[in-house]
């Protein structure tokens, strides 16, 4: 498995497998062909059809500049097509191709160049790759999930997760500042502000937990859906869920710095496997496989927060990925921002309440975390494409036959 420094990225949204998979796939064919005056890309199946709602074009004329991009949102897709969010690059000079690549954006900022086995490919940092396989080390070793992690991936680790935790509240802090109007045309306003200065302090403690934690998830995922700065965990789309729990549980229980980078580890960990073993792509898989395995990250991290053991940070993990089984992936517009954002808000809640479960019913479950991966998986290639970030079916449609789009 790799290292979990591939789960979190730090970039510019709205969305990792739209536009932060392209560009760094522009960017590598550009530096392959430094003899090419202009380029041109061909976009298929998920990054045609809602492609310009994410910004694609945007991030691959930025890629390219100054040299000239001609981005076609072409409709027919290949038969030989591997990925639902392929896209061919093509360079050219004095109007003739020279060179042309095909690239999937398979989620989280990650890519693959086609007959290329070294494009996209790391270093492998685990030797086991599934939890089953980490629980029977850990036990065998007398270590638990920090531990581990530290055994394979060396104390620089700590700092590395140290800084990603500074950037994922600099991000809440900078959505808690803001006001307006989102880009994008569907008028949606930001409501982080709003609902971290109306905190019902005298009401019961549940209701400002929920205000709390919703509120940060909705500073992140509004940066996200204004191209401001995030981190992936383990998406662009779903990048709301993480940093507002581990933000809530930091102020809530002055959790250090180090104390948040081992909750980030652990939830590392769990993202890692899903990446691994199943996929992070709304466009593969649905938000299942972007929100779901957010919410099962943010529950491991809650567990390894509130000291659980092993089982139960499991469990917390598998709670929250089972009860997203199926989730569809239909923005309206295209656009990061409905349901997306509301989704981060009621994600990072279940979260919580799935790690509260697991500390009373650990020892009853019957489902581990690897199965619910691998649930999730076939869920996703079972699921039709409309329901896979192609914003043609649920939400998506409905918005549209009812003339708003």
């Amino acid at each position: 498995m790799r290292s979990i420094r591939d789960i979190y990225k730090v970039g510019v949204g709205p969305s990792s497998s739209h536009t932060m998979g392209p560009a760094k796939a522009a960017e590598i064919f550009r530096e392959r062909v430094p003899e090419a005056d202009s380029f041109r890309v061909l976009l298929y199946g998920s990054l045609s059809k809602t492609g310009k709602g994410h910004g694609t074009d945007r991030a691959l004329k930025d890629a390219f500049s100054p040299l000239e991009c001609d981005v076609v949102f072409s409709a027919a897709d290949p038969k030989d097509m591997k990925h639902p969010n392929t896209l061919d690059l093509i360079a050219l000079r004095n109007g003739e191709e020279i060179e042309r690549a095909r690239v999937q954006s398979i989620g989280g900022g990650d890519i693959v160049f086609e007959g290329d086995d070294s494009s996209g490919a790391e270093e492998e940092v685990y030797l086991e790759n599934s939890f089953a396989e980490i629980a029977s080390f850990c036990a065998f070793r007398h270590v638990d999930l920090p531990e581990y992690i530290e055994l394979n991936e060396g104390e620089e680790i700590w700092g590395f997760l140290i800084d990603i935790w500074h950037h994922m509240k600099d991000a809440v802090k900078e959505g808690l500042s803001r006001e307006g109007e989102l880009p994008g045309g569907l008028h949606v306003q930001r409501k982080a502000k709003y609902l971290f200065e109306h905190i019902v302090e005298d009401k019961h403690s549940e209701l400002v937990e929920c205000q709390k934690v919703s509120a940060f998830a909705y500073a992140v995922s509004e940066q996200n859906a204004d191209n401001g700065i995030i981190v992936t965990a383990p998406t662009c789309g779903a990048c709301g869920v993480l940093p507002a729990v581990l933000y809530y549980f930091a102020e809530k229980r002055k959790l250090d710095d180090l104390q948040v980078a081992k909750a980030l580890g652990v939830a590392g960990l769990f993202g890692e496997l899903a990446k691994r073993n199943a996929s992070v792509s709304g466009a593969e898989c649905g938000c299942q496989a972007e929100v779901g395995v957010a919410c099962s990250m943010a529950a491991a991290a809650c567990g390894q927060v509130f000291g659980y053991s092993m089982d139960q940070i499991e469990y917390a993990a598998e709670v929250a990925l089972e009860h997203h089984l199926g989730l569809t992936c239909d923005p309206i517009r295209g656009l990061v921002q409905i349901p997306c954002i509301e989704r981060n808000a009621v994600a990072a809640m279940r979260a919580i309440n799935s790690a509260n479960i697991a500390y009373f019913l650990t020892g009853t479950r019957n489902i581990s975390y690897d199965i619910a991966i691998k649930s999730m998986y076939y869920t996703g290639l079972d699921m039709n494409q409309r329901y896979r970030e192609t914003a043609e079916g649920g939400l998506a449609r409905a918005y549209q036959r009812r003339g708003k789009w």
